[in-house]
């Protein structure tokens, strides 16, 4: 059994490490949980390990809105205070509160 603590939190705000966006995250899976061909399309030498935390995140950039996913290895927190834009944010959160946004509903 694999035991592994997510460094980052729902509501958070991170940065990709190698590419240029930002997001929020709003999911977290303990390991990898995505298609095998969604990871076999990653480059073999970039391919992060799947046994560490994957974030869903409501993601940015300079030119789109859009969900990404992304391992723990390839984030950084983003502590620059400022809002994250994506149009989603407001179905699953409230308004930013000292840099992370707070859900909406309780988790079970």
């Amino acid at each position: 059994m694999i035991r592994t603590r997510a460094k980052y939190h729902l509501g958070q705000i991170v940065c990709h490490k190698k590419h240029p966006f930002r997001g929020v995250i709003f999911d977290v899976d303990p390991e990898f949980a995505n298609t095998d061909e969604w990871y076999e399309a990653i480059p073999e030498d970039s391919r992060p390990l799947k046994d560490q935390p994957y974030y869903h995140l409501l993601a940015e950039n300079d030119q789109s809105y859009y969900v990404a996913y992304v391992s723990e290895q390839n984030l950084v927190a983003d502590y620059s205070g400022e809002p994250v834009e994506h149009p989603d944010i407001s179905d699953l959160f409230g308004p930013l509160t000292d840099g992370a946004y707070p859900l909406h509903f309780q988790l079970n």
